[in-house]
């Protein structure tokens, strides 16, 4: 619009301002108003359309409350656990009565933001992005992981971490000095003790899990030996696939933030006292994987508990326990016939189907390969071998 120049239509002293605005189509009324505007101003800037009050803005104590959750909170204050919080202050304040209400999660976020606390973090994936491959029962499965820590004196130490991969369950909590067999089956039997052998246990491929990058000659790793003892299979990871230790390694970062906040301890005793403190607040409090339920109540909740006598029952992939043919073939279902190789001619192994995916285990839990299935044909081809 021509007035957008504001102070050159005033000053032209415009003549017969009819004529001027039919030739640049400017209705008479829009052109008195803004050149008043214009002389009581000086000049003519846009103004802001945002409404001066806004009904369904979250209230200012709400959103000082946010604020002041964030630093109480830490190190659990995302906007699940603010949420959380939040609820109890609503009960507890009756914000109903104010017409107040708890704010959404993506609200609770963009209050965050807008006050310069929010995480940023560009290259982390969008969680629409990911497809959660999640067992189906507590026991299906239990993750097994290490991750080393700083005692007071400088001395380095390691906690394995047993998770349920259904529940989040925290099964086990182990202190040791080193990354060793000795101390994972300390730790998996102690699990075991505590929730029950599972069908599955899921690890890498450290030293402590198997001896098979060491000496495969050397046969199955004590680890496999009492994980296997008690009828459980063993899976041990390999990198991009659907099956790694993604759900225990994640929470390696939620224990070690929790440790940052403690005082440091000075023996492997002391940390295994923090270490069970943390496990039952761990397995109490609510899991945004779980829908704000807590572990502890997914898995007592539980219908079914899986374990070695009961073969994981899966909602987004399976599992197929099949003997490897003379010719190096198995049969997948009815259509996916798929070549393993001859070396494992007559052996038992294990395959993850997900999707259009299915990766090949040996029955000690080494994986051999993958393939991605085509529908169309019968027979799929040879595995690509594992990294």
């Amino acid at each position: 619009m021509l007035l957008m120049d504001a102070t050159l239509v005033v000053q032209a002293k415009l003549g017969n301002v009819s004529e001027w605005c039919r030739a640049n189509g400017v209705d008479r009324r829009t052109f008195y108003r803004h050149r008043a505007r214009i002389e009581a101003e000086g000049s003519w800037v846009p103004r802001s359309r945002r409404p001066k009050t806004s009904p369904h803005a979250t209230p200012e104590p709400v959103v000082a409350e946010i604020v002041r959750l964030r630093a109480e909170l830490v190190p659990d204050n995302g906007a699940d656990p603010i949420r959380d919080a939040l609820a109890v202050l609503a009960a507890e304040q009756d914000w109903a009565e104010r017409g107040w209400r708890v704010p959404a999660r993506a609200t609770v976020n963009r209050v965050l933001a807008r006050a310069g606390l929010a995480e940023r973090n560009p290259r982390k994936r969008p969680k629409s992005s990911l497809r959660r491959f999640a067992y189906a029962c507590p026991r299906d499965c239990y993750q097994i992981d290490a991750t080393e820590v700083v005692l007071a004196g400088g001395t380095k130490a390691v906690v394995f971490d047993v998770l349920d991969d259904c529940t989040r369950t925290l099964v086990a909590c182990l202190a040791a000095q080193a990354e060793t067999a000795d101390a994972a089956i300390a730790a998996v039997t102690a699990a075991a003790r505590d929730y029950g052998a599972p069908g599955i246990v899921l690890c890498d491929n450290g030293s402590a899990f198997t001896s098979r990058l060491r000496n495969p000659a050397a046969g199955p790793s004590g680890f496999t030996r009492v994980v296997t003892g008690w009828g459980s299979r063993i899976i041990h990871s390999s990198p991009y696939h659907p099956q790694t230790c993604g759900k225990v390694e994640r929470h390696h970062q939620t224990l070690k933030r929790w440790l940052a906040r403690q005082p440091a301890p000075a023996t492997l005793a002391e940390l295994q006292t923090l270490l069970d403190a943390y496990r039952a607040r761990y397995n109490n409090r609510p899991h945004s994987a779980l829908d704000r339920a807590t572990p502890h109540h997914a898995w007592t909740a539980a219908e079914h508990h899986g374990g070695p006598g009961h073969p994981p029952a899966q909602t987004d992939a399976t599992v197929h326990t099949l003997t490897v043919n003379a010719q190096g073939l198995v049969q997948l279902g009815k259509r996916a016939r798929i070549r393993i190789g001859t070396t494992h001619a007559r052996h038992t192994v294990t395959i993850i189907r997900d999707g259009d995916r299915a990766t090949a285990y040996t029955s000690n839990g080494d994986p051999i390969g993958h393939i991605h299935l085509d529908h169309t044909k019968r027979y799929q081809g040879t595995l690509t071998p594992a990294a």
